[in-house]
């Protein structure tokens, strides 16, 4: 699309000259003051203005101030025949990007249209490049394709750049706080502090300390003033994980936090303000806790302005040979390792393993098979007693309780990624982390090719 331009002048024959110049390659808008000037700006998508200074009502300075209020800013040129050092301080004060003086040059005014034009286009590309780049890292640590997952991703991408306070539930070891650092680091806040606090390590008198900071003397022990967390994360995020332990007193000062912004240390009456977003996690039931009593229902609604369940690593076994690769990576870099995999019993063990501990246990099992193994491939001996030995629900088992061989296993999977992209065989191959060929390869192998529906490939096998 051609860029808009928008030229402003009281002067007919100027601004007719200007369209004629400038039309064969932008859109060109035309207005006689700015009154007309503004109802354009609101009602198109104008990418650079030229403004002349002095017209009847509102000056060009005022203009290019209105305009660039707007939530798209245009550039923003000054034309003015009154041309003075002063005029052109000022016009750049008020966020003008260049200053013209008149009599106009048409060659020249066509040349620096186009440089200020690529300059915007060119800000643009890397403003969406950095953008890319900070989501890619943000949720880089967030493994997995599953369904359950990239629902999470979605929720992430979605409600990062607002300052909403988000609930995370989950159960212990599935990843809450890697989702915390992700709204972090995709906001607006991401160069200012993310401070965590693990409200369950702390006794109530501590925690309150820790969270709002407190005065020399106001307690045995306070020696000096110490700053809160809220304090030092102003400006950014606070994660407050396993917020579920908190007291009642102290829920009551993070309410106030929530509600008003404001704060006073531990033995201090002087109210500090503070711009924070925050973000809890908690792996208990807190509806619960509201009906018994432990919970405040008025902190819970606070909180909950925007709920992400992490779902256990049980409801998403496609994503354990996704993060099996990624943890044996991690570790052969940190031991000097060359573990390139696991045997197919030991895959089939992990497949099977219901994993309570979900990813946390995963990776600890991972971890421990690195150090054990005394070649190129780990099997059963290197994995930890409780996955080597036990059972699993799940994916694991058949509907009898019978554990499933490894090929049982996989063909279940490749069954269920079919299911849920609608037999799509490029996104099943891409959610179960191999090439679209060596899907179609597998089908074959199971028997699979009839029961996998039409192809609806995306792209060439």
């Amino acid at each position: 699309m051609r860029p808009n331009i928008l030229v402003v002048d009281d002067e007919k024959n100027a601004r007719e000259g200007l369209r004629a110049a400038l039309e064969d390659k932008y859109e060109v808008y035309v207005a006689a003051d700015g009154a007309q000037a503004m109802n354009i700006l609101e009602s198109e998508r104008i990418d650079l203005m030229l403004s002349d200074l002095k017209m009847p009502g509102e000056d060009g300075l005022r203009l290019i101030e209105r305009a660039l209020e707007l939530p798209h800013r245009p550039v923003c040129l000054l034309m003015t025949a009154y041309g003075s050092v002063e005029t052109a301080v000022e016009a750049m004060k008020k966020g003008a990007t260049d200053y013209l003086a008149k009599p106009l040059n048409l060659d020249e005014v066509e040349l620096i249209v186009a440089h200020h034009l690529k300059a915007r286009r060119l800000e643009s590309e890397n403003q969406e490049l950095r953008r890319k780049v900070a989501e890619r890292e943000g949720l880089g640590e967030i493994i997995g394709r599953s369904p359950a997952i990239v629902e999470v991703l979605d929720v992430v991408r979605q409600v990062a750049p607002s300052r909403a306070t988000v609930l995370i539930q989950g159960e212990s070891g599935t990843g809450k706080e890697l989702v915390a650092r992700a709204l972090h680091n995709l906001s607006p806040r991401r160069e200012a502090p993310m401070v965590t606090v693990h409200c369950a390590a702390l006794s109530p008198q501590l925690l309150e300390s820790e969270l709002f900071g407190h005065e020399r003397g106001a307690f045995t022990g306070a020696v000096e003033r110490r700053i809160g967390r809220f304090e030092a994360a102003d400006g950014g995020t606070i994660f407050l994980d396993e917020i579920g332990e908190i007291d009642p007193a102290t829920q009551v000062k993070v309410l106030r936090v929530l509600g008003e912004r404001s704060f006073e240390r531990v033995g201090s009456t002087k109210t500090i303000h503070v711009d924070v977003r925050l973000v809890a996690a908690t792996n208990k039931d807190l509806r619960r806790l509201v009906d018994e009593g432990k919970f405040r229902d008025d902190l819970f609604f606070r909180l909950n302005v925007v709920p992400i369940r992490m779902p256990p690593l049980r409801e998403r076994p496609e994503d354990i040979p996704l993060l099996v690769r990624a943890f044996l990576a991690e570790f052969n870099r940190e031991n000097g390792a060359n573990v390139r995999g696991f045997s197919r019993e030991a895959t089939e063990r992990m497949l099977a393993y219901g994993w309570p501990g979900n990813v946390r246990e995963l990776r600890t099992a991972v971890e421990h098979a690195v150090v054990l193994c005394r070649g190129e491939e780990a099997g059963l001996r290197e994995l930890p007693a409780a996955v080597r030995g036990a059972g699993a629900p799940g994916e694991g088992r058949s509907a009898g309780g019978e554990e499933l061989s490894w090929a049982d296993s996989e063909k279940r999977l490749i069954v269920k990624a079919l299911e849920q992209t609608g037999g799509n065989r490029a996104e099943a191959a891409r959610r179960m982390g191999m090439s679209r060929r060596t899907l179609h390869r597998k089908l074959h192998q199971y028997g699979l090719v009839g029961a996998a529906g039409p192809r609806r490939d995306e792209g060439r096998s």
